[in-house]
């Protein structure tokens, strides 16, 4: 990594536990319907009303299956990871909650999201554990990367180290939210580059949300290409399709 994106790197990670240390020193209100919360970000009755995702479902990518079967995308087109596990569907009020982590800067969200990842069950220990990279001019104009702070409580609970100096976005490619779903492929291609030997090793990415999975599928393929042998997915919601 270049100095400059070492110094990026490093302030951004600065102002996001600045900004969670300062959060959870205030008593506060539910983000979704202003009750007294206290230190925590929603209320129970909120917490108990998330859309959580189905536990029968595609163990490739996560989309619900009966029976956890292979769903037919997969099976025709087998993507380059080799599992996803997701806690919620992509949907009110999950949206709202990881929008306002993303653009609005609602650091103290981080924390609650992040807790949620980390309760879902991990049957083979990784390696080391990989939030999706942001390239360094979205990192800048953001100020953090809101797969880092949501893969910290993970990477605590499991005793896994984070890596975030040595696999990185090299190409900063307009928004995959931004394009019909057959661009998304196009956009991501080659945009990630990796430094280190992976040899026989599993790495779990960490992201936010996962809609068609070109994201996550291309940074799979860059990881296998350097030596990895398993790549798990773990994100925050699962976008399905109509």
């Amino acid at each position: 990594m270049s100095i400059a994106a070492n110094v990026v790197t490093r302030l951004a990670a600065g102002m996001a536990t600045a900004t969670r240390r300062c959060a959870a020193l205030l008593p506060q209100d539910c983000f979704l319907c202003a009750a007294p919360s206290g230190d925590d970000l929603l209320c129970p009755a909120c917490r108990a009303g998330l859309p959580h995702l189905a536990s029968e479902g595609c163990p490739v990518c996560a989309l619900p299956t009966p029976g956890s079967t292979i769903c037919g995308a997969c099976l025709k087109q087998a993507p380059h990871f080799d599992a996803t596990r997701a806690v919620f569907r992509y949907e009110p009020p999950v949206d709202s909650l990881i929008q306002a982590l993303k653009y609005a800067h609602r650091l103290a969200s981080a924390d609650f999201l992040g807790k949620a990842l980390a309760q879902l069950a991990t049957p083979v220990r990784p390696d080391l554990i990989l939030p999706v990279p942001l390239s360094r001019a979205r990192l800048a104009e953001r100020g953090f990367n809101q797969a880092v702070e949501i893969a910290r409580p993970l990477a605590a609970t499991l005793g896994v180290p984070l890596e975030l100096s040595h696999v990185r976005r090299c190409r900063d490619t307009p928004p995959q939210a931004s394009l019909p779903w057959k661009e998304r492929v196009k956009n991501i291609r080659h945009a990630f580059e990796c430094e280190i030997d992976l040899s026989g090793k599993t790495v779990l990415v960490v992201d936010d949300v996962m809609t068609t999975g070109a994201t996550l599928d291309e940074l799979a393929r860059t990881l296998k290409a350097h030596g990895a042998a398993r790549v798990e997915n773990r994100v925050l919601a699962r976008a399905l399709k109509d």
